[in-house]
């Protein structure tokens, strides 16, 4: 592991200002923020994150879920998921994003895991973490093996001839289909990112993932006021039971009057190079009776653009069954 210096800033104001000596905010970056740590060190040890300074920001105040006045939820950067996927609003309002947060990872993880950690989580590609190995996240112009290698696991939306690296969160699935606001404190100031513009697609710059700058910090999260009535589900494909990262997953939020859809807010994972929101499979649904055929329509016209890989077209067909499968068991519910 490479030497670094591990500091625990007095207040907000001195963490922002030291982290914004880094030279960037993401590949590379020599100076991190750490909460749960449950990515960072693993990657720390890998040696494919390498920062000079590390900083402890779990002695901030930015661990609180809060009621908000309008009725939504505001959730700091530091909240452990266990706490958000336990907490009653979550679990009776937003009952996506508990769902989500409780199928990732293991219960140690998730004691110790932060919002503001998962928002940030990088992928599972083996390429992204064998430093013996090309890879453009790290490496910018190394290559991107996993186009011609090993693949099953990785993405089909929103890929690049860069990079087709997963990512790799349930927790963001949910927060996605929910329409989560990201707030930020930087050196240029605080500034709220709408959630699907907060990560980045691979592009040609695979090694920028999201829209931080160097100092950003994650103060919170907010969601907006719940849908009353709403139906909400979260269904997650794996290899197995548990600890296990997706397939294939859907997280869907609807509404319905009469039989028919009303409100479709649809986000997939396991399958996206970003938490992937489906804008073409909320279009096919809104307005619409809830049936099986418009269900299947909607799965078809979110994975239209699939480009899959050597290994996982597979994935096109169980995104497929995995989202048609999450809309009717959240009907019935």
């Amino acid at each position: 592991m490479h030497t670094f210096e591990f500091i625990r800033p007095p207040n907000q104001a001195a963490a922002i200002a030291t982290a914004a000596q880094s030279k960037t905010a993401q590949q590379g970056a020599d100076v991190r923020f750490m909460g749960g740590g449950t990515t960072l060190i693993d990657l720390m040890k890998l040696n494919v994150e390498t920062p000079d300074r590390v900083l402890d920001i779990n002695r901030l105040p930015l661990d609180q879920i809060e009621v908000r006045p309008d009725g939504g939820l505001k959730i700091g950067g530091t909240v452990r998921n266990s706490n958000l996927a336990y907490h009653p609003k979550v679990q009776k309002d937003y009952a996506v994003l508990s769902q989500a947060i409780l199928n990732g990872a293991s219960a140690q993880i998730r004691n110790m895991a932060t919002v503001g950690g998962n928002l940030l989580q990088r992928t599972r590609c083996v390429y992204f973490r064998d430093t013996a190995m090309p890879c453009n996240k790290r490496e910018p112009g190394s290559g991107c093996p996993a186009i011609t290698g090993h693949n099953r696991t990785l993405a089909i939306l929103g890929v690049s001839e860069h990079c087709i690296a997963t990512n790799p969160s349930d927790m963001c699935v949910a927060m996605a289909a929910l329409e989560a606001t990201i707030h930020v404190q930087g050196p240029k100031g605080s500034r709220a990112i709408p959630f699907g513009d907060f990560h980045l697609l691979p592009g040609n710059t695979p090694q920028r993932e999201t829209v931080l700058e160097p100092g950003d910090l994650i103060t919170h999260v907010t969601l907006p006021p719940p849908i009353v009535g709403s139906n909400q589900l979260y269904l997650k494909l794996r290899d197995r039971a548990s600890y296990e990262f997706a397939l294939a997953s859907a997280a869907v939020v609807l509404t319905i009057a009469s039989g028919r859809i009303t409100r479709a807010r649809i986000a997939l994972g396991g399958v996206g190079t970003k938490p992937w929101r489906s804008h073409e499979a909320e279009a096919e649904l809104i307005g619409k009776a809830a049936t099986e055929t418009i269900f299947r329509q909607a799965a078809e016209a979110a994975l239209r653009e699939a480009k899959p890989q050597s290994e996982n077209r597979f994935k096109i067909e169980l995104a497929k069954r995995c989202l048609t499968h999450a809309l009717r068991t959240a009907v019935a519910s």
